[in-house]
Protein backbone atom coordinates (compact mmCIF):
# COMPACT_ATOMS: atom_id res chain seq x y z
CA UNK A 1 0.00 0.00 0.00
CA UNK A 2 2.76 2.46 0.95
CA UNK A 3 4.60 1.70 -2.30
CA UNK A 4 1.54 2.53 -4.38
CA UNK A 5 0.93 5.72 -2.40
CA UNK A 6 4.58 6.75 -2.79
CA UNK A 7 4.55 6.22 -6.52
CA UNK A 8 1.40 8.29 -6.88
CA UNK A 9 2.47 11.19 -4.67
CA UNK A 10 6.01 11.49 -6.01
CA UNK A 11 4.78 11.46 -9.58
CA UNK A 12 2.65 14.44 -8.61
CA UNK A 13 5.45 16.17 -6.74
CA UNK A 14 8.00 15.83 -9.54
CA UNK A 15 10.94 17.21 -7.55
CA UNK A 16 14.09 16.73 -9.63
CA UNK A 17 11.82 15.65 -12.43
CA UNK A 18 11.27 16.17 -16.13
CA UNK A 19 7.82 17.75 -15.86
CA UNK A 20 7.57 19.23 -19.33
CA UNK A 21 6.51 22.81 -20.02
CA UNK A 22 3.63 23.49 -22.38
CA UNK A 23 4.30 26.41 -24.67
CA UNK A 24 1.60 28.96 -25.09
CA UNK A 25 0.62 29.40 -28.73
CA UNK A 26 2.31 32.63 -29.86
CA UNK A 27 0.27 35.43 -31.31
CA UNK A 28 0.32 35.06 -35.06
CA UNK A 29 1.80 38.06 -36.77
CA UNK A 30 -1.15 39.93 -38.27
CA UNK A 31 0.78 43.11 -38.80
CA UNK A 32 1.11 44.66 -42.23
CA UNK A 33 4.64 44.26 -43.55
CA UNK A 34 6.69 47.44 -43.33
CA UNK A 35 9.69 48.94 -41.59
CA UNK A 36 7.57 50.43 -38.84
CA UNK A 37 6.09 47.01 -38.06
CA UNK A 38 9.34 45.21 -37.26
CA UNK A 39 9.80 44.18 -33.62
CA UNK A 40 12.67 42.75 -31.66
CA UNK A 41 12.85 40.75 -28.44
CA UNK A 42 13.13 43.85 -26.28
CA UNK A 43 9.71 45.01 -27.47
CA UNK A 44 7.67 41.88 -26.85
CA UNK A 45 9.39 39.75 -24.20
CA UNK A 46 8.74 42.02 -21.19
CA UNK A 47 5.02 41.75 -21.87
CA UNK A 48 5.28 37.94 -21.73
CA UNK A 49 7.02 37.83 -18.36
CA UNK A 50 4.77 37.24 -15.40
CA UNK A 51 6.74 37.28 -12.19
CA UNK A 52 5.84 34.11 -10.28
CA UNK A 53 8.87 34.10 -8.01
CA UNK A 54 10.63 36.54 -5.68
CA UNK A 55 13.27 36.67 -8.43
CA UNK A 56 13.31 35.77 -12.12
CA UNK A 57 16.09 36.02 -14.71
CA UNK A 58 15.67 35.35 -18.44
CA UNK A 59 18.55 35.04 -20.90
CA UNK A 60 18.20 34.79 -24.68
CA UNK A 61 20.50 34.18 -27.64
CA UNK A 62 18.90 35.46 -30.83
CA UNK A 63 19.47 34.53 -34.47
CA UNK A 64 22.16 37.23 -34.72
CA UNK A 65 24.03 35.59 -31.83
CA UNK A 66 23.26 38.54 -29.56
CA UNK A 67 22.64 37.89 -25.88
CA UNK A 68 19.82 39.61 -24.04
CA UNK A 69 18.97 39.52 -20.34
CA UNK A 70 15.91 40.52 -18.32
CA UNK A 71 15.70 40.38 -14.55
CA UNK A 72 12.87 40.97 -12.11
CA UNK A 73 12.73 40.87 -8.35
CA UNK A 74 15.14 39.99 -5.58
CA UNK A 75 17.11 37.13 -4.07
CA UNK A 76 14.76 37.05 -1.05
CA UNK A 77 12.50 39.38 0.88
CA UNK A 78 14.92 39.77 3.81
CA UNK A 79 18.11 40.78 1.97
CA UNK A 80 16.40 42.09 -1.17
CA UNK A 81 19.47 41.93 -3.41
CA UNK A 82 18.33 42.55 -7.01
CA UNK A 83 18.82 39.50 -9.21
CA UNK A 84 20.79 39.66 -12.47
CA UNK A 85 22.51 37.35 -14.95
CA UNK A 86 25.32 36.63 -12.46
CA UNK A 87 22.95 35.67 -9.62
CA UNK A 88 23.48 32.09 -8.51
CA UNK A 89 20.50 29.69 -8.56
CA UNK A 90 20.15 26.01 -7.76
CA UNK A 91 19.06 24.37 -11.02
CA UNK A 92 18.16 20.82 -9.99
CA UNK A 93 17.96 18.43 -12.91
CA UNK A 94 19.82 20.70 -15.32
CA UNK A 95 22.73 19.03 -13.52
CA UNK A 96 21.92 15.85 -15.43
CA UNK A 97 22.65 17.58 -18.73
CA UNK A 98 26.15 18.46 -17.55
CA UNK A 99 26.82 14.96 -16.20
CA UNK A 100 25.48 13.31 -19.36
CA UNK A 101 27.67 15.47 -21.59
CA UNK A 102 30.72 14.73 -19.44
CA UNK A 103 29.86 11.06 -19.94
CA UNK A 104 29.58 11.68 -23.69
CA UNK A 105 33.08 13.18 -23.66
CA UNK A 106 34.42 10.05 -21.96
CA UNK A 107 32.75 8.04 -24.74
CA UNK A 108 34.26 10.33 -27.39
CA UNK A 109 37.66 9.76 -25.77
CA UNK A 110 37.18 5.99 -25.96
CA UNK A 111 37.30 5.57 -22.17
CA UNK A 112 33.68 4.35 -22.09
CA UNK A 113 31.24 3.05 -24.69
CA UNK A 114 27.49 3.58 -24.98
CA UNK A 115 27.04 -0.19 -25.32
CA UNK A 116 28.83 -0.91 -22.02
CA UNK A 117 26.52 -2.71 -19.58
CA UNK A 118 26.25 -2.50 -15.81
CA UNK A 119 27.63 -6.03 -15.66
CA UNK A 120 30.98 -4.67 -16.86
CA UNK A 121 30.68 -1.12 -15.50
CA UNK A 122 29.95 -1.98 -11.86
CA UNK A 123 32.23 -3.60 -9.27
CA UNK A 124 31.90 -7.41 -9.26
CA UNK A 125 30.81 -7.23 -5.61
CA UNK A 126 27.59 -5.35 -6.47
CA UNK A 127 24.68 -7.79 -6.81
CA UNK A 128 22.73 -7.24 -10.03
CA UNK A 129 19.56 -8.86 -11.26
CA UNK A 130 19.58 -10.41 -14.73
CA UNK A 131 17.78 -7.34 -16.09
CA UNK A 132 20.08 -4.89 -14.29
CA UNK A 133 23.15 -6.58 -15.78
CA UNK A 134 21.89 -5.71 -19.28
CA UNK A 135 21.32 -1.99 -18.67
CA UNK A 136 23.61 0.00 -20.97
CA UNK A 137 25.33 3.31 -20.40
CA UNK A 138 23.21 4.81 -23.20
CA UNK A 139 20.02 3.64 -21.51
CA UNK A 140 21.04 5.33 -18.25
CA UNK A 141 21.62 8.73 -19.87
CA UNK A 142 18.48 8.58 -22.07
CA UNK A 143 16.13 7.43 -19.26
CA UNK A 144 15.34 4.25 -21.19
CA UNK A 145 16.77 1.72 -18.71
CA UNK A 146 13.38 0.98 -17.15
CA UNK A 147 14.62 2.01 -13.70
CA UNK A 148 11.94 3.83 -11.68
CA UNK A 149 12.03 7.50 -10.69
CA UNK A 150 13.38 6.52 -7.26
CA UNK A 151 13.25 3.62 -4.81
CA UNK A 152 9.74 2.84 -3.64
CA UNK A 153 9.81 1.91 0.04
CA UNK A 154 8.60 3.01 3.45
CA UNK A 155 11.69 5.07 4.40
CA UNK A 156 11.32 7.07 1.17
CA UNK A 157 7.62 7.60 1.82
CA UNK A 158 8.37 8.77 5.36
CA UNK A 159 11.03 11.21 4.13
CA UNK A 160 8.70 12.55 1.46
CA UNK A 161 5.89 13.18 3.95
CA UNK A 162 8.34 15.13 6.13
CA UNK A 163 9.36 17.14 3.06
CA UNK A 164 5.78 18.29 2.52
CA UNK A 165 5.93 20.05 5.89
CA UNK A 166 9.57 21.13 6.17
CA UNK A 167 10.95 21.21 2.62
CA UNK A 168 13.96 19.06 3.54
CA UNK A 169 15.79 16.90 1.00
CA UNK A 170 14.25 13.41 0.86
CA UNK A 171 16.81 11.82 -1.50
CA UNK A 172 19.42 10.79 1.07
CA UNK A 173 19.22 7.14 -0.03
CA UNK A 174 19.94 7.98 -3.67
CA UNK A 175 22.85 10.18 -2.60
CA UNK A 176 24.54 7.29 -0.77
CA UNK A 177 26.31 4.23 -2.16
CA UNK A 178 23.39 2.18 -0.82
CA UNK A 179 21.58 3.18 -4.01
CA UNK A 180 23.15 0.26 -5.92
CA UNK A 181 21.30 -2.19 -3.65
CA UNK A 182 18.16 -1.30 -5.61
CA UNK A 183 19.62 -3.11 -8.64
CA UNK A 184 19.65 -6.56 -7.04
CA UNK A 185 15.96 -7.25 -7.64
CA UNK A 186 15.30 -4.90 -10.57
CA UNK A 187 12.83 -6.27 -13.11
CA UNK A 188 12.57 -4.37 -16.37
CA UNK A 189 9.07 -3.20 -17.33
CA UNK A 190 7.52 -4.33 -20.61
CA UNK A 191 7.31 -0.78 -21.98
CA UNK A 192 10.35 0.55 -23.82
CA UNK A 193 9.29 4.22 -23.55
CA UNK A 194 11.59 6.62 -21.67
CA UNK A 195 10.83 6.71 -17.95
CA UNK A 196 12.45 9.57 -16.07
CA UNK A 197 14.77 8.17 -13.39
CA UNK A 198 16.68 9.97 -10.66
CA UNK A 199 17.71 6.47 -9.57
CA UNK A 200 19.25 5.89 -13.01
CA UNK A 201 21.36 9.05 -12.77
CA UNK A 202 22.46 8.21 -9.22
CA UNK A 203 23.64 4.85 -10.60
CA UNK A 204 25.38 6.73 -13.43
CA UNK A 205 27.26 8.85 -10.86
CA UNK A 206 28.29 5.67 -9.05
CA UNK A 207 29.52 4.15 -12.33
CA UNK A 208 31.51 7.26 -13.27
CA UNK A 209 33.18 7.32 -9.86
CA UNK A 210 34.08 3.62 -10.07
CA UNK A 211 35.35 3.81 -13.65
CA UNK A 212 37.33 7.06 -13.41
CA UNK A 213 38.05 7.61 -9.73
CA UNK A 214 36.35 11.02 -9.99
CA UNK A 215 32.90 12.17 -8.97
CA UNK A 216 30.58 13.54 -11.64
CA UNK A 217 31.09 17.08 -10.37
CA UNK A 218 34.86 16.78 -10.83
CA UNK A 219 34.44 15.40 -14.35
CA UNK A 220 32.04 18.18 -15.31
CA UNK A 221 34.38 20.83 -13.96
CA UNK A 222 37.34 19.51 -15.97
CA UNK A 223 35.55 18.49 -19.17
CA UNK A 224 32.89 21.21 -19.50
CA UNK A 225 33.17 24.18 -17.14
CA UNK A 226 36.89 24.77 -17.66
CA UNK A 227 36.89 24.56 -21.51
CA UNK A 228 33.77 26.74 -21.76
CA UNK A 229 35.02 29.18 -19.09
CA UNK A 230 31.88 28.78 -16.99
CA UNK A 231 33.36 30.41 -13.91
CA UNK A 232 30.17 30.81 -11.85
CA UNK A 233 29.00 27.20 -11.99
CA UNK A 234 29.73 24.60 -9.32
CA UNK A 235 28.39 21.55 -7.51
CA UNK A 236 30.03 22.95 -4.36
CA UNK A 237 28.64 26.49 -4.57
CA UNK A 238 30.05 27.57 -1.22
CA UNK A 239 33.38 27.92 -3.03
CA UNK A 240 32.00 30.59 -5.38
CA UNK A 241 32.36 34.27 -4.52
CA UNK A 242 28.75 34.85 -5.59
CA UNK A 243 27.34 32.31 -3.11
CA UNK A 244 26.53 34.80 -0.30
CA UNK A 245 24.39 36.79 -2.78
CA UNK A 246 22.67 33.72 -4.29
CA UNK A 247 18.95 33.55 -4.92
CA UNK A 248 17.25 31.90 -1.95
CA UNK A 249 14.67 29.20 -2.70
CA UNK A 250 11.00 29.73 -1.85
CA UNK A 251 7.94 27.50 -1.63
CA UNK A 252 5.51 27.61 -4.52
CA UNK A 253 3.59 24.69 -5.99
CA UNK A 254 5.57 22.54 -3.52
CA UNK A 255 6.00 21.76 -0.65
CA UNK A 256 2.23 21.48 -0.20
CA UNK A 257 2.11 22.38 3.48
CA UNK A 258 4.45 25.38 3.40
CA UNK A 259 2.87 28.76 2.48
CA UNK A 260 3.77 30.03 -0.99
CA UNK A 261 6.60 32.55 -0.81
CA UNK A 262 8.16 31.21 2.39
CA UNK A 263 11.89 30.42 2.34
CA UNK A 264 12.65 26.68 2.16
CA UNK A 265 15.96 24.85 2.74
CA UNK A 266 18.50 24.40 -0.03
CA UNK A 267 19.06 20.76 -0.89
CA UNK A 268 22.64 19.61 -0.44
CA UNK A 269 24.17 16.52 -2.03
CA UNK A 270 27.63 15.06 -1.44
CA UNK A 271 27.49 11.68 -3.19
CA UNK A 272 25.73 10.01 -6.09
CA UNK A 273 23.06 12.70 -6.48
CA UNK A 274 25.56 15.51 -7.04
CA UNK A 275 25.59 14.97 -10.80
CA UNK A 276 21.82 14.50 -10.89
CA UNK A 277 20.75 17.59 -8.99
CA UNK A 278 23.53 19.42 -7.16
CA UNK A 279 24.46 22.19 -9.60
CA UNK A 280 24.37 25.92 -8.86
CA UNK A 281 24.90 28.29 -11.77
CA UNK A 282 23.75 31.58 -13.26
CA UNK A 283 21.93 32.70 -16.39
CA UNK A 284 25.07 33.97 -18.13
CA UNK A 285 26.92 30.67 -17.71
CA UNK A 286 23.92 28.66 -18.88
CA UNK A 287 23.71 30.80 -22.02
CA UNK A 288 27.39 30.02 -22.60
CA UNK A 289 26.55 26.34 -22.25
CA UNK A 290 23.62 26.76 -24.66
CA UNK A 291 25.85 28.61 -27.16
CA UNK A 292 28.15 25.57 -27.25
CA UNK A 293 25.21 23.66 -28.74
CA UNK A 294 24.64 26.24 -31.47
CA UNK A 295 28.15 26.47 -32.93
CA UNK A 296 31.58 24.91 -32.58
CA UNK A 297 33.38 25.39 -29.27
CA UNK A 298 36.84 24.88 -30.78
CA UNK A 299 37.25 21.71 -28.68
CA UNK A 300 36.85 18.74 -31.02
CA UNK A 301 36.03 16.13 -28.39
CA UNK A 302 33.51 18.37 -26.67
CA UNK A 303 31.88 19.19 -30.00
CA UNK A 304 31.57 15.48 -30.83
CA UNK A 305 30.04 14.80 -27.43
CA UNK A 306 27.50 17.60 -27.94
CA UNK A 307 26.49 16.13 -31.30
CA UNK A 308 25.93 12.77 -29.56
CA UNK A 309 23.84 14.27 -26.77
CA UNK A 310 21.59 16.21 -29.14
CA UNK A 311 20.66 13.18 -31.24
CA UNK A 312 17.19 11.74 -30.76
CA UNK A 313 17.33 8.16 -29.49
CA UNK A 314 13.59 7.64 -28.92
CA UNK A 315 11.58 9.61 -31.49
CA UNK A 316 8.12 11.05 -30.82
CA UNK A 317 6.47 14.43 -31.33
CA UNK A 318 6.67 15.50 -27.68
CA UNK A 319 9.40 14.59 -25.19
CA UNK A 320 11.52 12.65 -27.67
CA UNK A 321 14.54 11.31 -25.78
CA UNK A 322 17.99 12.75 -26.37
CA UNK A 323 20.87 12.25 -23.94
CA UNK A 324 19.55 14.13 -20.87
CA UNK A 325 17.81 16.60 -23.22
CA UNK A 326 14.31 16.06 -24.58
CA UNK A 327 12.82 17.41 -27.80
CA UNK A 328 9.38 18.79 -28.68
CA UNK A 329 8.23 19.43 -32.26
CA UNK A 330 5.80 22.23 -33.15
CA UNK A 331 5.19 22.05 -36.88
CA UNK A 332 8.35 23.47 -38.47
CA UNK A 333 10.05 24.25 -35.16
CA UNK A 334 12.00 21.82 -32.99
CA UNK A 335 12.85 22.72 -29.38
CA UNK A 336 15.40 20.70 -27.41
CA UNK A 337 15.35 21.47 -23.70
CA UNK A 338 15.80 20.52 -20.07
CA UNK A 339 13.90 21.55 -16.95
CA UNK A 340 14.85 21.43 -13.29
CA UNK A 341 12.81 21.60 -10.08
CA UNK A 342 14.52 21.35 -6.70
CA UNK A 343 13.80 22.69 -3.23
CA UNK A 344 12.61 26.25 -3.85
CA UNK A 345 13.80 26.67 -7.45
CA UNK A 346 12.64 26.11 -11.05
CA UNK A 347 14.89 26.25 -14.12
CA UNK A 348 14.74 25.88 -17.88
CA UNK A 349 17.18 25.78 -20.78
CA UNK A 350 15.88 25.44 -24.34
CA UNK A 351 17.48 25.48 -27.79
CA UNK A 352 16.20 25.80 -31.34
CA UNK A 353 19.33 24.75 -33.23
CA UNK A 354 17.90 25.26 -36.71
CA UNK A 355 17.09 28.92 -36.05
CA UNK A 356 20.00 29.58 -33.66
CA UNK A 357 17.82 30.48 -30.66
CA UNK A 358 18.44 29.69 -26.99
CA UNK A 359 16.56 30.65 -23.83
CA UNK A 360 17.37 30.26 -20.13
CA UNK A 361 14.86 30.95 -17.34
CA UNK A 362 15.83 30.77 -13.65
CA UNK A 363 13.38 31.32 -10.79
CA UNK A 364 13.78 31.10 -7.02
CA UNK A 365 10.37 29.55 -6.46
CA UNK A 366 9.17 25.99 -7.04
CA UNK A 367 6.53 26.48 -9.73
CA UNK A 368 4.94 24.13 -12.25
CA UNK A 369 4.16 27.21 -14.38
CA UNK A 370 7.57 26.88 -16.01
CA UNK A 371 6.30 27.63 -19.52
CA UNK A 372 8.01 30.93 -20.24
CA UNK A 373 11.09 29.45 -21.92
CA UNK A 374 9.10 27.40 -24.41
CA UNK A 375 6.79 30.33 -25.11
CA UNK A 376 9.70 32.68 -25.78
CA UNK A 377 11.24 30.24 -28.27
CA UNK A 378 7.88 29.84 -30.00
CA UNK A 379 7.45 33.62 -30.20
CA UNK A 380 11.00 34.10 -31.54
CA UNK A 381 10.20 31.61 -34.29
CA UNK A 382 6.94 33.42 -35.10
CA UNK A 383 8.69 36.79 -35.27
CA UNK A 384 11.39 35.40 -37.54
CA UNK A 385 8.80 33.74 -39.76
CA UNK A 386 6.91 37.03 -40.03
CA UNK A 387 10.09 38.90 -40.99
CA UNK A 388 11.03 36.28 -43.59
CA UNK A 389 7.53 36.40 -45.07
CA UNK A 390 7.64 40.19 -45.35
CA UNK A 391 11.04 40.11 -47.04
CA UNK A 392 9.77 37.61 -49.58
CA UNK A 393 6.76 39.73 -50.59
Amino acid sequence: MSTLLLGFTLAGCGTLSNVAPEAEVPQKAQRVCGASESRDINQWLPAMVEQQSPGLVVGVIDASNQRHFWQLGVTDTMHRHPVNQQTLFAVGSLSKGMTAEATAILVAQGRLHWSDTLETLMPPSVPLSADAKKITLLQLVTHTSGLPRQNMDLPMLTAFIRYLGNGENFYAHLDSDDVVADLADFSKPHSTEPHYSNLGYAVLDYVLHYQTGLRADQLVQTLIFDPLEMHNSSFTPQKLKSYPLRAIGHAGSQPKFIPRGQVVPDWQFTGNMLGAGGLYTDTADLLTFAAAHLESTGHATLDKAIVDTMKIYYPREKEAANIAWVTDTYGEQTITYQVGYIGGYSSYIGIDRQNHFAVVVLQNSFTWQNNLGHSVLRQMFEEQHHTATCRAT
